[in-house]
């Protein structure tokens, strides 16, 4: 197919409005009609660049297209799940609003659907899980329970995953009980934002993460790297977006939709000239004055949220060094005095599991990043 069209030549529109479409004219007819009474959620969430609203026509080329989450409480699930996945394969249309509901894979080897019209049974992209079960998977953590997630549960789940969980939408929230599916609203209500303690927390350690480097973009270019300099200043934007979403309380997506999240902050406008301008620039000098405009505009951020102690947010030399800095660590201290959680407080400032590893496919293991916590704290704690 093209970029612009499906096989049966429909413009484009939202995913999510084609999962809406999907449930209340396909899959709602087949619930009501096979199992009256059953308890379910039904909504668009987890992975797909549609819940997270930055799908696009080139998003059809895969994984894209009429999908839904059914949600069950955890014995429906298990009772029902593999044959109302059946009855969906033969029931559901053979298209929505002109999308295919049909995924074939194109490469036997790669479990990547793409749309086609079939005149057999579909093979479709309605999922079938308990809640509970899928919030494991996505999460490392069934953060249906009544307790919620612990502190370091909450350092061990990647902002990407918390914006596949609490992103998308839901299209309806059945009763249940605790695990049960109508807990879906209220889950994603309880993961909307990290509590105040580890949000506290993150941010310092975002803050400790520029002060680590913010002196380097000069030292490369002093002993004539400029390329290093470069690389150093461009992860130091990076840092600063990431920085900027804490602050407005939105969780950071992967890579490649990193700064079409920015870009809907209230601060974007404001600060993208100078966040561009360290990624033009082609000298070292004014990579670092566009670089410190960017530090005091948002240490003047970090100042007025209230959440520490003001902070004087003007650049200054390093130590004895011709290098202007903002010295971010001084913000990473009063952010870091205003932790009082004993557990978080005996912790360093290397943050949640995606401030300190960027790695795609170990961020996608739930067992080993919850280690991988686990072992910092346990190392932390029996340090002398």
């Amino acid at each position: 197919m093209d970029n612009q069209r499906s096989p049966l030549g429909a413009d484009f529109i939202p995913g999510l409005d084609l999962s809406r479409i999907l449930y209340e004219e396909a899959v709602r007819p087949v619930l009501d009609s096979a199992y009256p009474g059953l308890r379910y959620a039904a909504a668009r969430v987890g992975s797909g660049s549609e819940v997270l609203g930055f799908d696009t026509a080139r998003s059809a080329d895969h994984e894209w297209g009429p999908r839904l989450n059914l949600f069950l409480a955890p014995d429906d699930a298990a009772e029902h799940g593999a044959e109302l996945h059946r009855l969906l394969a033969e029931r559901l249309p053979k298209q929505v609003r002109g999308w295919p509901t049909h995924f074939r894979h194109a490469d036997p080897e790669v479990p990547i659907g793409q749309m086609e019209l079939t005149q057999g049974a579909v093979n479709h992209r309605v999922s079938v899980d308990g809640l509970g079960d899928w919030l494991s998977a996505q999460l490392g953590t069934d953060a249906a329970t009544a307790d919620g997630p612990t502190v370091r549960d909450w350092l061990a789940m990647p902002q990407q995953r918390l914006a596949e969980v609490t992103g998308g939408a839901v299209f309806h929230d059945g009763p249940g009980g605790p695990g049960a599916a109508g807990t879906l609203g209220a889950v994603r209500a309880r993961l909307a934002w990290y509590p105040e303690q580890v949000w506290r927390y993150l941010l310092a350690c975002q803050w400790q993460r520029i002060s680590q480097e913010e002196a380097l973009v000069g030292r490369c270019a002093e002993v004539g790297d400029d390329l290093g300099s470069a690389v150093v200043a461009a992860r130091l934007v990076r840092d600063l977006m990431r920085l900027c979403l804490l602050l407005e309380r939105s969780y950071a997506p992967y890579g490649k939709w990193l700064g079409s999240a920015f870009g809907r902050l209230a601060v974007a406008d404001a600060l993208k000239p100078s966040l561009a301008g360290v990624l033009a620039a082609t000298r070292y000098p004014v990579r670092e004055r566009h670089l410190c405009d960017a530090y005091e505009y948002v240490a003047g951020l970090q100042n007025a949220s209230g959440l520490a102690a003001p902070v004087d947010p003007a650049r200054r030399p390093y130590h004895g060094r011709p290098f202007q800095v903002l010295h971010a660590e001084r913000f990473a201290r009063a952010l870091a005095a205003t932790v009082t959680d004993p557990e978080l407080r005996g912790l360093p400032l290397t943050g949640g599991v995606d401030q300190w590893a960027d790695s795609t496919d170990f961020l996608g293991l739930g067992g080993p990043r919850r280690a991988a916590v686990d072992a910092l704290a346990r190392t932390v704690t029996r340090s002398p």
